[in-house]
């Protein structure tokens, strides 16, 4: 689960700054109002944007720049997200609102909604369009809440005299979990999306465009336009349809097994009990409990908590059916909880591991609040998979598997384009290292200690 503190740069790398040159006076890029809250961000009037051709066949396309999402109908936004390859629940309208509307994702924050989008005439009478194509495209003044890191890049730039802040960035705040990151309703539009993306970065004098954690796909068309790619691991989890937690168990190394039974009897021990609340189940005082328990764990690590009370209220009336919180609970006291998040349908079946605190300390209460509980409810609920969220090889040796995810990124500046482009490809040959070298770590059991037990 993601607890608050973000690494700065240590796992970015050297940039091979030394190629970089100052450039001249007349080339430099100066942005006096990149505070929070006073980014100054130049683009085209809404609906006037140019976008390259790709065809003399395609649609009339409008587009524009939506800065309050609340513009957009949540019933279409919804439609649109829909019919994507990966919808998650936190590109739905109610989540990213919530997001803007608590203050947690806004100008004072760093994050300038900057949604970009694409219209047709929708046949049913004049002025009427229909949503064909969006991003959740954000300005931002810092790199706090991406879970991808390029503090090194940005040092870099400031080292050379530039300004590397703000910034274009696709993504879900404060979200590391892959999906949709192009919604549209064709390849087309998709397309045109994409080329929307990249005039806009080119041409409003931002440093630079990053896309993350985006589907397969999209993290192909992408490397076709021209985007450097960067590579990452996540952990999963993934449940064939175990019968109970005890033939997952079964599954796992003797050693794991051995382990996890020890870790969940510990808690057991300390007399700690466990109710997951679902939903509706979760009331005001739930909510607030758990805010409690998630600002302690910022606090614990010296950080600002991105999120607040009013976040988790407006999510909790929106999407009810998409939240699980469970609370542990010692000598009648609430002391601890995680939020997770969940789709259950066919197609997408899996619960997301969000944030996770407590307000006391036993041993091993954060495995059982942050991952068992979860996996039980996987298996008693039949979801195929358990996204545990940023980092942590820990979850190796509870039953999670590493998988590789991917960004994209364009440089406005060419020297440093080709600076990055090639750190990223020895980057690249250090993961493709490490998860060789995760995959031999695999925790479950091979066929030889199968067949003996």
């Amino acid at each position: 689960m993601d607890i608050g503190k973000e690494r700065r740069g240590v796992d970015v790398g050297d940039t091979d700054t030394r190629i970089l040159r100052r450039p001249s006076a007349g080339r430099r890029r100066r942005h006096a109002d990149n505070a929070c809250g006073t980014i100054a961000i130049p683009v085209d009037s809404p609906g006037t944007y140019a976008i390259p051709s790709m065809s003399e066949t395609r649609p009339n396309y409008r587009t524009d720049i939506v800065q309050d999402l609340a513009e957009i109908d949540a019933a279409d936004w919804d439609a649109l997200l829909a019919t994507q390859p990966e919808p998650t629940p936190f590109l739905r309208h109610a989540f990213l609102h919530a997001l803007h509307a608590s203050g947690s994702a806004t100008d004072d924050t760093g994050w300038s909604p900057r949604f970009l989008t694409l219209w047709v005439p929708d046949g049913k009478g004049p002025g009427r369009d229909r949503l064909a194509a969006a991003m959740p495209l954000y300005a931002k003044s810092h790199s706090y809440g991406e879970y991808v890191f390029d503090w090194a890049w940005a040092d870099a730039y400031r080292q050379h005299d530039l300004d590397y802040y703000p910034k274009w960035l696709a993504a879900i705040p404060f979200t590391p979990v892959r999906g949709a990151r192009l919604l549209a309703e064709d390849d087309l539009a998709r397309h045109v999306l994409l080329r929307f993306a990249l005039a806009l970065a080119e041409e409003s004098q931002l440093s630079s465009l990053h896309i993350l954690f985006p589907s397969e796909p999209e993290a192909d068309l992408m490397q076709a336009a021209g985007m450097m790619m960067r590579h990452g691991v996540q952990f999963h989890w993934t449940n064939p349809g175990y019968a109970s937690f005890d033939t997952f168990l079964a599954t796992l190394s003797q050693k794991k097994r051995k382990n996890i039974r020890a870790e969940r009897r510990r808690v057991a021990e300390a007399g700690i009990t466990f109710r997951q609340l679902r939903g509706a189940q979760i009331d005001d005082a739930a909510w607030k409990f758990f805010n409690r328990c998630y600002r302690q764990t910022y606090r614990e690590h010296h950080s600002s908590p991105y999120l607040n009370l009013d976040f988790f209220r407006r999510i909790g009336a929106a999407m009810p059916e998409n939240l699980l919180l469970v609370i542990a609970e010692r000598d009648g006291r609430d002391i601890a909880s995680s939020l997770l998040v969940y789709d259950a349908s066919p197609g997408i079946s899996t619960l997301y591991g969000r944030y996770w605190g407590a307000l006391e300390h036993h041993p091993c209460l954060h495995f059982e609040t942050a991952y068992y509980q979860p996996l039980e409810f996987c298996i008693a609920e039949g979801i195929a998979t358990f996204e545990g969220g940023a980092q942590g090889e820990h979850k190796m040796a509870r039953g999670f598997l590493p998988v590789a995810t991917r960004s994209a990124h364009w440089l406005a500046h060419p020297s440093f384009a080709d600076a990055v482009e090639r750190f990223l490809a020895r980057e690249r040959q250090g993961m493709d290292a490490y998860l060789d070298e995760l995959n031999e770590r695999n925790p479950f059991a091979r066929q030889s200690e199968a067949d003996a037990s």
